[in-house]
């Protein structure tokens, strides 16, 4: 008789059961306890359904359908790894590989977690919320490495780069980073976070970030999700930022079969600032949710958000965004505008912005559009000689150019850039954004 392998929340929770002894921080109590409290949430819930209204527009039911395994050692000889720019953390299948990593001779602090763990009690799992976020539960039980950063006070971290990196395997590998970042009062970083896999492998990545961003301090953090297309990508960041601080986060969304980016931002402190940017490119076969929470609990504080959307094939994308302004957030300055360009009539957009507002001395504003290719736009250069493919590419980065030019530092700004070429060399076409 075939066994038949477990699937969904079972498998995860049946890992969870064979692994809890071998898991880093086993025997700790601390850790114990924050790992039970995670797989209880995650017995509750279960992977999201389409009734969840936080996830009305993303099907996991593939996901829970699909059977995981563990990673495997990777293998050297298979890794493409580009030419380091800056200092680097690079990890494997979800573990890190300080053979690869450059990290000697910071600044501050940058190690892995599980060599850390030990002294994390009070910071690890202080902001992440397993209760009403499943895929955070779901790591919250099964991490077992991730990035732990500390710039102390007054410290200008310069730029420090976070590589994930998924292997082949016939197993379809599940990884659950853990990383945590926390920036001291006037302390400075820029983090560039990219994702890679190959183009046919099939795998879970499920980072969950939690950042602490003190009083006068200010963190860059610019992501690209550059998965494998079979890949999929369930990413939630968790982020507080104090009194003067600023916490600037621009993703691209450009790969995996399936992906998700959840940010939940906290502006804790007077005048604390948020701008949570980014683009979303989906080729056919692809589906690509960004979802974000912005809680204003704090007077006099700022925010902005432009996420734009490309669509190409049979796609779907999805945008939903919520603006939370507290009774004691007088003076709170927000805006937040979501644009969807359709390049397919198969393609689809769910856009669902909102605001929620208890205070009386505010100016807040929310806008969505969605469209196609201007067609005179099209036809005017094409009869210049323009071949119709180059044609759309010059049109798509006048789209992008606004959210493009919301990215202050100049490093995310290029590697952005690169991420983006990339994709439209993936539709088979040159072009992209010119260096900014």
């Amino acid at each position: 008789m075939t066994a038949v392998a477990a699937t969904g929340s079972a498998a995860f929770l049946g890992r969870y059961e064979g692994l809890r002894t071998r898991l880093p921080g086993a025997r700790v109590a601390w850790v114990e306890a924050l790992r039970e409290r995670a797989a209880e949430a995650f017995r509750q819930s279960g992977f999201p359904t389409r009734r969840v209204e936080a996830w009305k527009y993303t099907d996991l039911a593939g996901v829970a359908g699909a059977v995981f395994g563990e990673p495997l050692t990777s293998v050297e000889d298979r890794l493409e790894i580009p030419a380091a720019m800056h200092p680097r953390a690079v990890f494997v299948d979800g573990r890190f590989r300080p053979d690869l990593s450059t990290l000697a001779g910071l600044g501050f602090t940058a190690e892995s977690l599980a060599d850390a763990l030990p002294r994390l009690e009070g910071w690890l799992g202080s902001l992440a919320r397993p209760a009403s976020e499943p895929m955070a539960a779901l790591n919250g039980m099964l991490f077992e490495d991730g990035l732990v950063v500390h710039v102390p006070a007054g410290v200008a971290g310069g730029v420090l780069e976070l590589l994930s990196i998924a292997t082949e395997s016939e197993r379809a590998p599940a990884y659950h980073p853990r990383h945590l970042v926390r920036l001291g009062a006037g302390a400075s970083l820029t983090i560039v976070e990219s994702a890679t896999g190959p183009s046919g492998a099939r795998y879970l990545h499920n980072p969950v970030f939690e950042i602490e961003v003190a009083e006068g301090a200010r963190l860059n953090h610019g992501r690209l999700q550059l998965e494998g297309h079979e890949g999929v990508f369930l990413s939630t960041v968790y982020a507080r930022v104090g009194a003067g601080a600023a916490y600037d986060n621009f993703t691209l969304n450009a790969g995996a079969r399936l992906a998700r980016n959840e940010i939940h931002v906290a502006l804790t402190g007077l005048k604390a600032e948020a701008h949570m940017n980014g683009v979303q490119l989906v080729g056919d076969g692809q589906h690509a949710d960004t979802t974000t929470s912005l809680d204003h609990a704090a007077p006099d504080c700022a925010s902005r958000q432009t996420y734009k959307t490309v669509l190409a094939g049979r796609s779907r994308g999805v945008f939903q965004g919520k603006i939370h302004v507290h009774q004691v957030a007088q003076k709170t300055d927000g805006y937040q505008m979501n644009q969807a360009l359709l390049l397919s009539p198969e393609a689809e957009i769910d856009s669902k912005p909102q605001l929620e507002i208890y205070a009386d001395d505010v100016k807040c504003s929310h806008g969505a559009t969605v469209g196609e290719l201007d067609a005179d736009h099209l036809f005017f250069l094409r009869a210049r000689g323009i071949p119709e493919a180059q044609a759309k590419a010059i049109l798509v980065e006048a789209f992008l150019t606004e959210a493009v030019e919301a990215v202050a530092d100049e490093t995310i700004r290029t590697a952005l850039t690169r991420g983006v070429a990339g994709w439209w060399g993936r539709q088979g076409v040159a072009g992209g954004l010119e260096e900014a």
